[in-house]
């Protein structure tokens, strides 16, 4: 009459069943969700460092083309150098483990 659900001819095949999709969906596909969001995070936290140190290398190279920094002051440009990549890295790790946006 309606549905089968109740049958007494059916098998009880459908709790393993049942059990296996819940546990996949609670396990499964949450930790491959989180591999993904781990996956991107770390592809573009390389690319943006990558960047930063080509962008301060440049700047390296720029500071000693210039005449004013020959001789004794050759060294200034990779202070400055320094400087900039220890000032981006002191800027990152302050921000690991900020504020978290609780308000959704």
């Amino acid at each position: 009459m309606g549905s089968d659900r109740f049958s007494e001819d059916r098998t009880t095949g459908d709790l393993p069943d049942l059990l296996r999709r819940y546990l996949r969906q609670e396990t499964v596909e949450p930790l491959r969700s989180a591999g993904r969001f781990l996956l991107f995070g770390l592809v573009g936290a390389s690319l943006l460092g990558l960047g930063t140190v080509l962008l301060v290398v440049g700047g390296l190279r720029a500071l000693q083309a210039s005449s004013l920094l020959d001789g004794s002051w050759s060294w200034v440009p990779y202070l400055a150098a320094a400087l900039v990549l220890g000032a981006v890295a002191g800027l990152t790790v302050s921000h690991i483990g900020g504020r978290t946006n609780l308000d959704g």
